[in-house]
């Protein structure tokens, strides 16, 4: 799958959320109830695996990517054999970047989410937000063909 946007998804969900930790949560809880009703029960891998991403974009969102003001946008699609969660938020810097995603110092206290996120992820990764300022931070996560509560794990 490319890096842009799922052009003509079966099913999308879209909100914005206040860059607040309760907006996280809301939009984690979405999340997992917007699968539900699409056919990934919430005990699933799929809508485990994908809520778990979603709940860490949502946080790095509200911690990294908070302007004063402004929320966090969330779009959930399915299509095709793929479920994809991008987050956007308008701030412009602090950009990740997969390249360079490694593990923190051992005494770190945060730093993990986004090696869960390739790890759970077929592919990841940022652009500019369109329309505005800021970026859009996305996961794809590969669905298995034809049983929709499997997940499909990219090979090693």
């Amino acid at each position: 799958m490319d890096t842009d946007q799922i052009t003509s998804p079966a099913c999308e969900f879209a909100m914005a959320f206040t860059s607040t930790r309760r907006g996280a949560r809301l939009a984690r809880r979405l999340v997992s109830q917007r699968l539900d009703a699409w056919g990934y029960p919430y005990d699933s891998p799929v809508n485990e695996t994908v809520t778990l991403i979603a709940a860490e974009l949502c946080a790095n969102a509200v911690s990294h990517g908070h302007v004063p003001g402004r929320d966090f946008h969330l779009r959930l699609t399915s299509a095709a054999g793929s479920v994809r969660v991008e987050v956007s938020d308008t701030r412009t810097e602090c950009r990740p970047d997969p390249a360079l995603v490694g593990l923190p110092d051992d005494d770190a206290e945060s730093g993990r989410g986004l090696l869960l996120v390739a790890a759970l992820s077929g592919a990841w990764g940022v652009r500019d937000r369109l329309p505005g300022p800021g970026k859009t931070v996305w996961a794809d996560v590969a669905v298995a063909s034809g049983a929709p509560a499997e997940i499909s794990r990219p090979a090693p």
